[in-house]
């Protein structure tokens, strides 16, 4: 193998070849004009059932479990074709990443990006999965960010190189590889005594961990869970399991799902009757 030699000023190579190229670019804004639609609850979620993606549609079907007045329209943002780049939805998210949401309830219309940002602002909204006590939440928030800083490592560090690079590399398979497991450590002994993983009580941390890394334990991430040895987190595929035989948590992940078979996808939601043909279809399957 060849040592690359970085250039002294890097330059844009179009034809860099893997999974996301053609819509992957060194510049914000966006590429085409493309509104946003709109339906008629005040809460509108522009999303895909990525993992950063369900994080937030768990989090709405278990405040609707709930009781709560949490109903919501999501739309599919289909990232392989670039519509994250569309003037509408830049509008909402300048960064360009899914999910993005407008809250219509307020006087003055809310535009919230970053999953961590929504489920925040969904759990101070709805007084829900987030204590006031000051030292749980704080142990929450604790977690929360946790995922949003550690997670980038995960998706855009080994499943990128392992799963979607147009080559296999041995280093930074390696270095990434390590990072995850050691990752999947730090949940492990943490749940060791910890029924969720910021205490005895369910909240935002363990809805915004689960899709990434109870994926993983589940074997749903990057066809990797054996190269990552997963079954030694043992405290982790138990919080696992429980967390995923929740009834809003299998609803969660149905919506704006792209990927599997077509009659199990759901590009849009705008009632819970949009959810349950998929959940019906998929626990009959045994795909949920």
């Amino acid at each position: 193998m060849t040592e690359y030699v970085p250039p002294k000023v890097w330059t844009w190579d179009k034809e860099n070849g893997g999974a996301f190229a053609s819509t992957n670019r060194p510049i914000a804004g966006p590429t085409h004009d493309q509104e946003l639609p709109r339906g008629e609850h005040p809460i509108q979620l522009y999303s895909l059932a990525t993992p950063n993606g369900q994080k937030v549609t768990i989090m709405l079907e278990e405040l609707l479990a709930a009781g709560h007045d949490a109903e919501y329209d999501a739309y599919l943002i289909n990232i392989g074709k670039g519509d994250q780049f569309g003037s509408g939805f830049v509008s909402v998210n300048p960064n360009s990443k899914i999910p993005a949401m407008m809250d219509y309830g307020p006087k003055e219309p809310v535009r919230l990006f970053e999953s961590g940002s929504m489920m925040v602002y969904l759990a101070e909204k709805f007084d829900a999965f987030l204590s006031k006590d000051a030292a749980k939440r704080a142990e929450t928030m604790n977690w929360l960010f946790w995922q949003m800083g550690s997670a980038p490592f995960v998706g855009g560090g080994f499943g990128h190189f392992y799963a979607y690079a147009p080559v296999k590399l041995e280093y930074p398979i390696n270095r990434y590889a390590m990072e995850t497991k050691r990752q999947l450590d730090v949940l492990d002994r943490e749940l060791a005594n910890k029924e969720f993983i910021a205490g005895s009580d369910y909240s935002i941390a363990d809805m915004a961990i689960f899709p990434w890394y109870g994926g993983m334990v589940l074997g749903r991430a990057y066809n990797a869970a054996e190269f990552l040895d997963v079954g030694t987190y043992k405290n982790v595929i138990r919080w696992a399991e429980q967390i995923d035989a929740r009834e809003p948590v299998k609803r969660g992940r149905t919506v704006n799902a792209a990927g599997g078979p077509e009659d199990e996808h759901l590009y849009e939601r705008h009632s819970a009757t949009d959810v349950d043909k998929v959940v019906a279809l998929r626990k009959e399957r045994g795909t949920v």
